[in-house]
């Protein structure tokens, strides 16, 4: 994916428990570390989160996010994502309130709004997502802080600029990438969609 033009690699983990599907762990990770520089972001969809955490730091994340619901003690899952060196983040499902930032945007450095509900890939963008960007933004820029506001599910080429528009900087797109059959022209396509904006 980096070779096709990605500047980040997204890892979702999934355990068949907080969602319906199960996927890689940290031996992925580790697999994946020495072949490339860029920035591993850890999506963890499992329940509970805290054992997890020093595994994927230790297999080379540089950032891992968390469902609020997957965790009993927000601050200190935040607090053990930074004290093992990685850069923490708080993921919000489609129904998932935003008022957990009110407590947590100090702490973190980056908000994932789901635009799907978790669990699978190719879903189609669910579009109230784009409100909650524009909300989130609103809150990120008022603190004056440098976090990044990601979003994941159903992003597209034809999507791509609104959602970049409602504030996402960071657009996480896996089945429009990998069910394409060119992987460098379907990131082209998209660059080329942001470029207009």
């Amino acid at each position: 994916m980096v070779a096709a033009g990605a500047d980040i690699v997204h890892f979702d983990v999934m355990d068949n428990h907080f969602v319906p599907n199960l996927t890689v762990g940290p031996l992925v990770c580790e697999a994946i570390r020495p072949l490339t520089e860029a920035p591993i972001d850890v999506h963890l969809m499992i329940e509970p989160v805290d054992r997890i955490v020093p595994d994927f730091a230790k297999a080379g994340a540089n950032i891992i996010s968390f469902h609020p619901e997957a965790s009993p003690h927000i601050d200190r899952t935040i607090g053990l994502i930074r004290d093992n060196g990685c850069r923490p983040g708080l993921v919000f499902n489609p129904a998932t309130p935003l008022s957990y930032l009110d407590w947590t945007l100090d702490k973190i450095d980056l908000v994932l709004i789901m635009s799907v509900n978790p669990g699978f890939g190719g879903q189609q963008f669910i579009p109230g997502a784009l409100d909650k960007l524009r909300e989130a933004r609103k809150r990120i820029d008022a603190s004056g802080r440098d976090v990044w506001l990601e979003v994941d599910g159903g992003v597209k080429v034809d999507n791509i600029a609104d959602i970049a528009k409602a504030g996402a900087d960071t657009l996480v797109a896996g089945s429009a990438i990998f069910g394409s059959g060119d992987y460098k022209a379907t990131i082209d396509a998209m660059r080329a969609e942001l470029s207009k904006i």
